[in-house]
């Protein structure tokens, strides 16, 4: 059960492992995507269906009739990596061995719709993928396996987003068979360590200069999968895509301020600190190199974000 290309990676290791045998697909109903916004299938369904498997997308799998049609298919257990739905009691009590989850972050941390994003926001030295077992409560499950990457301050969330992918289609290989095998005992979360991590709000990608450089550093690279870090420039949007940090405390201007131009992008002063500035995209233009938008916005000097 699941619907974007994190998800489409584990099936497809559930279709490589001969000990599986895959009865059906779950993914969300087709949805209206690209500039004509035509409607089309999640990267799950199309996976599915060029391999000929039985694939089902109802707005809901909580009702009499689609309970009965996975009760008819006679499934074991269910793998759920980023479906999208609510999964109701009734539903989960279809499974006789359960159904497990595979989650983008090191559980009890980051539980919710943006681990990965949150995590690389929050500055976190590691981040991680948890394979769980589902329970009512969200993302609070026992745990099977946890697979560990070190975040370094260079690393965005689309990166850490295909390097977490390929980390959780390995739990459902190793661990998952482990568990049905009965030689795998889950673990109970800690709740102590819980965090929480909402869906992105849009108004959370507009860039505050009057906080520290590293905290606008981070949200750049957290916000890489979407809706993008920006801020405005003579009255138009500007997308920050790629940044670094020059110093962490001290500036000489007025948080904002372009300080200066060099010759891969333009430093800006923060609240602390100052960033320099290497990719960004201009309202309804391309993405482009900090280098080339200077030379192109700003010219004359004395310009300022914000």
């Amino acid at each position: 059960m699941g619907t974007p290309e994190f998800a489409a990676a584990s099936l497809q290791r559930l279709i490589d492992d001969e000990h599986f045998e895959i009865v059906g697909v779950v993914s969300q109903p087709d949805r209206p995507a690209g500039r004509k916004m035509q409607l089309s299938p999640s990267p799950v369904k199309t996976l599915a269906l060029a391999h000929g498997l039985n694939v089902y997308t109802p707005e809901t799998v909580n009702t009499d009739e689609f309970r009965a049609l996975v009760t008819s298919l006679k499934p074991e257990s269910a793998a759920v990596v980023a479906f999208g739905q609510i999964l109701g009691q009734k539903f989960l009590d279809l499974f006789p061995r359960g159904c497990v989850n595979v989650h983008g972050s090191i559980l009890p941390r980051w539980r919710g719709a943006a681990p990965i994003q949150r995590a690389i926001m929050a500055g976190d030295a590691e981040s991680g993928v948890a394979l769980q077992i589902v329970v009512r409560k969200l993302d609070a499950g026992p745990v099977l396996g946890i697979r560990r990457v070190t975040l370094d301050d260079s690393i965005n969330a689309l990166e850490l987003h295909d390097q977490l992918k390929t980390l959780g289609a390995d739990l459902l290989h190793v661990e998952y068979m482990d568990y049905l095998r009965g030689n795998l005992i889950p673990v109970p979360q800690d709740e102590s360590g819980v965090t929480i991590a909402p869906k992105i709000d849009k108004a959370e990608a507009m860039i505050d200069w009057t906080r520290a450089a590293r905290e606008i550093h981070n949200k750049v690279r957290g916000l890489q999968m979407g809706p993008f870090a920006y801020s405005m420039l003579d009255g138009r949007a500007v997308k920050i895509h790629k940044t670094m940090i020059v110093s962490e405390s001290g500036s000489s201007g007025a948080p904002g301020t372009v300080l200066s131009v060099h010759g891969s992008g333009f430093h800006v002063a923060c609240g602390a600190g100052v960033l320099d500035v290497l990719e960004v995209q201009p309202e309804s233009k391309p993405r482009m190199t900090a280098q080339a938008f200077a030379l192109g916005y700003l010219s004359g000097g004395g310009k300022k974000f914000g």
